[in-house]
């Protein structure tokens, strides 16, 4: 009898022990490259056709795609949050938040793309994952064919808040020691914040985002006065967070995925003050100097750098839910009567997207 319980309370230690090792990796479950394979085999290449369909009507829509993912990445993870128009909550949502309206672009993009996905695959896509995909296809559009694998797998969230934005995404005021706390609180380092502001030589940014803080930095001469002047004599007197007036973050190549971002820095060029913070920090300006001198290695940490934003707390599993319309949550009944809205593969507008 007590050979029999001590078997019996081994077994138990052993479960438990089991269960243990189980249960972190069903709660983590990990992104994967391929996971539509069986369920939705030609759903990258359906996203990579209404990417290239808008990149044709207007390339700086790669700019807006990109930056779609990172600010929906930098709230509450990769969740496609930042693409709901309405909160079920209530109360403003991330899209109509100060940092994002009204610079994001390249929502109608991803609606073309969730239609033509429905369409081949009904209930099965993830806006998340096509937001991801869509922002791989236009580094790829931009970069001369540099393509790389996107892990999937995400699911949807279903609430999303303006505060979340105001409180986690970098502003083109951040100083370098609120750059790097800020990427490091999403598990990215000093290193990778470096990196990835280089997708800021693609695309264009408002007046509200450079002129005010510029005026400061042309005091301090951290900017290069006939620059400066430039920008003046663009920006209207009033300018405002809704004045429509943009510029290009890099003067000479702001439709090419290159390095040329960092190789204005040190001319005094750099459009916002953060991208100035770069070099004004020791550890910062190093990584500066590197991509500078090495544009295939900045590229190559780029790819890299874009999978591991890509991988911040992901919904997966049966979290989330798989929207039907990527700008409303499914409604309760959504399993078996929800009604796809077919968008037409139409860019918004013809505007160059603004990139902060």
């Amino acid at each position: 009898m007590a050979s029999s319980n001590s078997s019996l309370a081994s077994l138990a230690v052993l479960l438990t022990a089991v269960l243990c090792l189980l249960l972190p990796a069903a709660s983590h479950a990990q992104l994967r490259v391929g996971f539509y394979n069986t369920t939705c085999p030609n759903a990258e290449a359906l996203v990579r056709r209404a990417v290239t369909a808008a990149f044709a009507n207007n390339s700086g829509i790669a700019a807006g795609l990109i930056r779609l993912h990172f600010h929906d990445c930098f709230v509450n993870g990769c969740d496609a949050s930042v693409l709901l128009s309405i909160n079920p909550g209530g109360g403003t949502t991330e899209r109509d938040s100060a940092p994002n309206n009204p610079s994001l672009r390249g929502f109608n993009v991803i609606d073309a793309a969730k239609a033509l996905v429905e369409q081949s695959c009904p209930r099965t896509v993830s806006c998340a994952d096509i937001l991801a995909f869509a922002a791989r296809d236009s580094v790829n559009l931009t970069g001369t064919n540099s393509f790389y694998q996107v892990p999937s797998g995400r699911r949807d969230g279903i609430v999303s808040r303006a505060t979340d934005a105001l409180n986690n995404l970098p502003g083109p005021n951040s100083t370098a020691d609120d750059l790097i706390k800020g990427f490091a609180a999403k598990t990215l380092n000093a290193e990778e914040m470096v990196v990835l502001s280089g997708s800021h030589t693609l695309g264009r940014s408002h007046c509200a985002s450079f002129l005010f803080k510029n005026r400061e930095r042309l005091a301090s001469g951290t900017i290069s006065p006939a620059f400066q002047a430039l920008l003046e004599a663009l920006c209207p007197r009033n300018t405002g967070q809704f004045t429509p007036v943009t510029t290009e973050i890099d003067l000479s190549t702001p439709v090419v995925l290159d390095n040329n971002y960092y190789r204005l820095l040190p001319l005094n060029l750099g459009l916002h003050f953060s991208d100035d913070q770069l070099i004004r920090n020791g550890t910062l300006n190093v990584f500066v100097n590197q991509f500078i001198a090495n544009q295939t290695l900045w590229k190559q940490k780029f790819f890299a750098a874009m999978i591991k934003m890509g991988n911040i707390e992901p919904k997966t599993g049966t979290q989330g839910q798989v929207r039907l319309n990527c700008s409303i949550v499914n409604a309760a009944s959504s399993s078996s009567s929800a009604v796809v809205i077919e968008m037409p593969l139409v860019p918004e507008d013809h505007d160059e997207v603004a990139t902060s």
